[in-house]
């Protein structure tokens, strides 16, 4: 008797284009076909009219191997059809393992033919998602327990890597793609990172879209559907999902204004991704992360307060033109204040400190330059932003004026240094209602972190992209 020979062809995701000539041959020539009964609507212009067919139902994996081993030790030339490639998560493992646990198995050849597989043909269909380093997981249980899932899910956040999800989500096993989410975004993938949903490739009802991961919806994947979750340098360019290879620099050059910029923004994603936990909505995010770059300081986590909404708050009157001016209480908050953004958005920054009233009005009344400062300037500009990094007295002067009604300010940065009455200024400004508040809590502050603060503000429009120094 003939020896027996079983070929496990990768048809590919569905398409006739996408199979390879390989596998067109094989089937051609096969006396006996042996797949899931789905997959023969995608060969059956290509058997054999007298070839036997063999089709079983899901999960009858074993079923199929088991007929196939059986006709080829019957001296059959026998092909399995796997879709996809069928050494990723196809038929080609189980019928050599089978092989190798049955009499007489030793005596069948086993051949592959590789297909292009779902994550390829996803990819294509994206534009260049997969050019980097990448890994693929299934999210079905069936034959792994979730544990180990979720330990190669948690690895492959870690490692940043390009990650293709099989078998994201079914009827039953429903809440498996919302935990891998989860776990990205812990592990410090950002909400803003671009996924390629690919649905059915290949196919007549195939459809492509993209969204992130904070924007997908688990309830509209299916088993149909192929996922693409880039990397930290993955980026969209219109209705494509490009991962850089790195030809440019490592530091993905081309997206960015300049070097500075981009070591920048590689600088938050490193901070974002050693949080200690998620920071929280976008605005307090932005803040947090401007904070922790200026200081190297991750105590930000905890002392940091941002009144919900603040940052975009403030912003927006900005952008609306109801804020015109910001208030310092030292020149060096000012001087760190970005020029470019300022001129940008039409905004002027003042300190009173250089002002001949201040001296003179400190003296009389006994207060501190800065307190004169600030009073002269809530007559002057009492809408305005007022940002403090040096001086808690003069953050208690602006309270008491927002107290008398002498001052409405549109927004507060309080971030003074000192170790006598520091943290009470701060407590007194958080009590206050009526205008968003950035504060730094305890005695931490300084005028670096005034300053980079108010940039936050004055660059919101960059933060769902998480690209810092516009105006660098």
């Amino acid at each position: 008797m003939a020896r027996g020979r079983i070929t496990v062809v990768g048809i590919g995701p569905g398409s006739s284009e996408d199979m390879t000539p390989a596998a067109t041959k094989a089937i051609s020539e096969a006396d006996v076909i042996v797949g899931y009964n789905y997959y023969f609507r995608f060969v059956e212009n290509l058997r054999r009219k007298d070839a036997l067919c063999v089709a079983t139902g899901m999960k009858r994996e074993t079923d199929r191997a088991a007929e196939a081993l059986g006709h080829a030790r019957e001296g059959r030339r026998v092909v399995v059809i796997s879709s996809g490639d069928a050494g990723i998560y196809g038929m080609t493992p189980l019928l050599f393992e089978m092989a190798s646990r049955d009499e007489g198995g030793e005596d069948i050849e086993i051949s592959t033919i590789p297909g292009i597989s779902a994550f390829q043909k996803a990819a294509s269909l994206l534009g260049a998602p997969t050019a980097g380093d990448l890994c693929i997981i299934s999210l079905s249980d069936l034959l792994t327990p979730w544990s180990v899932i979720e330990k190669r899910i948690k690895a492959a956040a870690e490692g940043d890597f390009v990650t293709a999800v099989y078998n994201p989500r079914s009827h039953e096993r429903y809440w498996q793609l919302s935990r891998l989410i989860d776990i990205f975004l812990r592990e410090g993938r950002l909400a803003t990172t671009p996924v390629g949903i690919v649905r059915q490739a290949g196919r007549e009802e195939q459809t492509v879209r993209i969204e992130t991961l904070d924007s997908l919806k688990p309830e509209e994947i299916d088993m149909f559907t192929t996922l693409i979750i880039g990397n930290s340098q993955t980026f969209t360019r219109g209705d494509r999902l490009i991962t850089p290879r790195g030809y440019f620099n490592p530091h993905r050059e081309p997206c960015g204004r300049n070097k500075g910029q981009n070591i920048m923004i590689e600088s938050f994603r490193t901070i974002e991704r050693e949080l200690s936990r998620p920071a929280g909505p976008i605005d307090r995010k932005w803040a947090l992360l401007h904070a922790i770059h200026t200081t190297a300081d991750f105590d930000m986590e905890d002392i940091l307060y941002v009144d919900p909404g603040a940052v975009e708050q403030i912003y927006q009157r900005v952008r609306e033109g109801s804020i015109k001016t910001i208030v310092t209480d030292v020149s060096m908050v000012k001087s760190g204040i970005r020029k470019g953004a300022l001129e940008r958005l039409g905004v002027q920054v003042e300190c009173y400190l250089e002002d001949p009233r201040v001296a003179s009005m400190a003296e009389a009344e006994g207060i501190t330059r800065t307190q004169a400062g600030i009073r002269l300037a809530a007559v002057d500009h009492p809408d305005a932003l007022f940002a403090f990094g040096n001086a808690p007295t003069a953050l208690m002067e602006l309270c008491a004026l927002i107290r008398k009604g002498l001052a409405r300010p549109g927004g507060v940065v309080a971030a003074p240094v000192d170790f006598v009455n520091v943290r009470e200024s701060k407590h007194m400004i958080k009590a206050l209602r009526g205008f968003p508040k950035i504060i730094v809590e305890g005695r931490k502050g300084g005028s670096n972190l005034a300053a980079t603060l108010c940039n936050a503000i004055l660059t919101f429009d960059d933060a769902k992209e998480l690209w810092p120094g516009r105006d660098l």
